[in-house]
């Protein structure tokens, strides 16, 4: 996912950060991740559950290989990588790079150890703030997006390292717990109401200049761009997610056992998966139980459903005579909405119940699946040559989730801002909202 250039990958903007707001950035961005994998025990960096998971010393090695292989390498004077063969070890999918090690394999990696991967974290950091300093003011205006792709992608790994600490967590029959416990929310999700949105030609896609934060100033990636015009009919869109008692409702109902709500390639998943509640979800003492980064938590129905894929999402609407907004609808109406929610900055890393209002939860909680598949843009073009491969090879037989969520950073989501996944996935931390026409 890269920054835009005149509707193109990589371009740069009116306000560009300066080194001084980038060296900040830079830090805060880097101490996060650290921060985040601080609970963790030794064993825990090298555990990984199931092929589409990374284990967390992975994600530390895979960011700091992005550093140097996209800025270091190609802009620091005298470059010498730090360790021939992580250039092989910690590159994901960039086939234009070089090599790669075999994602499912990943786990297999007990070396280099963690200490190992936090030094190169520490010489990389050292010397790519010595650049940011001492760079020549043409080089730097070249380097200064590289950076904030890096930033932005560092930001997206620091999710995916949630996403797959709780999943290996989860895995481990002693029900671990990542962080300690807190009270549960009392608050109730407020009754679902409809909010009526004039359709019309509209436009969609980031526009520069309209980010109203500091970090990385006016930063898009590529699949935001080029802004464009769609046509919407007149839509309603829920006041809300879907709460976890409401999915509770569509399970007792047979949601799981009738094969016309879903959609052919989700039924064949749900037999073939044995799915029958979402991700995470597990009768214990005759009650429903989930499993959270804070460990086993009690059922609570007001809270929104989160772990689910496109597939079951889809079928709760069919069930519930709805559907799921397209993500041209969703962002249509979370335009003008304040960029304000339960973001990872609270550190709560749950989901809480919808607060009032007319459209809440739009941001943070949980990512919302639409309806949409991810595509690209008319117009769009990715950048040539291996950073191009961050987002455009990837628009096919995925959809799109807007929003953000609890183990999100606040400074990272925009109303335009695009995230994608397989509808059968599910360990996302995503839920849904429902949409019907007029």
């Amino acid at each position: 996912m890269i920054g835009p250039n005149n509707g193109r990958a990589g371009a740069s903007h009116p306000r560009r950060a300066t080194r001084e707001q980038s060296m900040r950035d830079y830090s805060a961005v880097r101490q996060s991740t650290d921060a985040i994998c601080s609970p963790l025990e030794t064993e825990d960096f090298v555990v990984q559950t199931a092929e589409f998971a990374s284990p967390p010393k992975w994600h530390m090695a895979h960011t700091t290989w992005f550093f140097e292989t996209f800025i270091l390498e190609h802009y620091e004077p005298g470059y010498q990588p730090f360790n021939e063969h992580f250039k092989v070890l910690f590159n994901s999918y960039y086939q234009l790079v070089g090599e790669q090690h075999p994602r499912p394999q990943r786990g297999a990696l007990s070396r280099p150890s963690i200490d190992r991967v936090r030094e190169y974290r520490v010489a990389v950091d050292d010397r790519v703030t010595t650049l940011i300093q001492s760079a020549p003011d043409d080089v730097w205006q070249q380097i200064a997006p590289r950076l904030q792709i890096g930033l932005h992608h560092e930001q997206q790994h620091q999710e995916l390292l949630y996403m797959d600490i709780k999943y290996n967590l989860a895995q481990n029959p002693m029900g671990p717990r990542y962080a300690p416990t807190v009270p549960k929310p009392s608050a109730v999700a407020p009754e679902l109401r409809w909010q009526h949105i004039d359709g019309g030609l509209v436009e969609v896609g980031y526009l520069p200049g309209s980010s109203s934060s500091d970090f990385c100033f006016d930063f898009c990636f590529d699949n935001e761009t080029p802004r464009h015009k769609v046509h919407l009919r007149p839509f309603q869109l829920a006041s809300r997610c879907v709460t976890a008692g409401e999915y509770l409702e569509f399970m007792d109902d047979g949601g799981y056992d009738t094969p016309n709500l879903w959609l052919s390639d989700g039924w064949a998943t749900v037999c073939e998966q044995g799915w029958r509640a979402p991700l995470y979800w597990q009768r214990r003492n005759d009650e429903w139980q989930r499993f959270s980064l804070r460990g086993w938590q009690g059922f609570h129905a007001d809270m929104p459903v989160v772990h689910v894929s496109f597939y079951e999402a889809d079928a709760f609407a069919r069930w519930a005579g709805k559907r799921l907004p397209t993500e041209f609808e969703w962002e249509h109406a979370a335009t003008d909405q304040p960029i304000d929610g339960n973001f990872v900055d609270g550190g709560l890393l749950d989901p809480l119940p919808a607060r009032g209002g007319d459209l809440s939860q739009l941001f943070g909680d949980v990512w919302e699946l639409t309806a949409s598949p991810y595509t690209p843009y008319p117009g769009y073009a990715p950048l040539p040559g291996a950073l191009g491969e961050y987002n455009g090879k990837f628009m096919s037989n995925q959809t799109v989730l807007r929003g953000g969520s609890c183990v999100t950073p606040r400074s990272h989501v925009r109303s335009t801002y695009r995230n994608f996944f397989y509808p059968d996935q599910r360990w996302a931390f995503q839920g849904f909202r429902l949409a019907s026409d007029g």
